[in-house]
């Protein structure tokens, strides 16, 4: 299991975490039909060369939701409990198809649960760099995490 338990982190832990992943035009439009979003900068790359742009702009759900998962195998594997919120997402810079993306987490903080003494309460900052190293998205993730048995 390569998930830790909530004992196991200490504020100030990173992880780098592999596999990089570069994002394909079939991601995109997977993820925008999935989720009914219509939107043309996502789908439309005659409208899209018309942006500040220039191209279509990779949808920032499919950005959040690949930072996520990227990072699960290091830090939630077989370990969690539950997520208990997303916070703080940013996304200054855009995605687009044929960018190469990478993520790290910090835990910025940890807390006993009041409720569930076999379990504590990590909170994660994600990062998402491209290939150029410019963040393209941020986020902050509380989870309930169990601890060793």
């Amino acid at each position: 299991m390569p998930g830790r338990y909530f004992d196991e982190w200490t504020v100030g832990d990173t992880v780098d975490h592999q596999p990089h992943r570069t994002v394909t035009e079939t991601d995109n439009l997977l993820i925008s039909t999935l989720t009914h979003n219509p939107q043309p900068l996502h789908l439309d790359a005659d409208y899209a060369a018309a942006t500040e742009f220039g191209r279509i702009v990779v949808n920032g759900t499919f950005t959040f939701a690949l930072l996520v998962g990227l990072s699960v195998g290091d830090t939630t594997l077989g370990t969690l409990v539950a997520n208990l919120g997303y916070d703080k997402v940013r996304m200054p810079k855009p995605v687009f198809v044929g960018d190469t993306l990478r993520a790290s987490t910090e835990v910025i903080a940890l807390k006993d649960s009041k409720s569930r003494p076999d379990a504590g309460i990590v909170t994660f900052k994600h990062l998402m760099h491209n290939q150029r190293g410019e963040l393209v998205c941020e986020m902050e993730r509380t989870a309930l995490m169990r601890r060793r048995p």
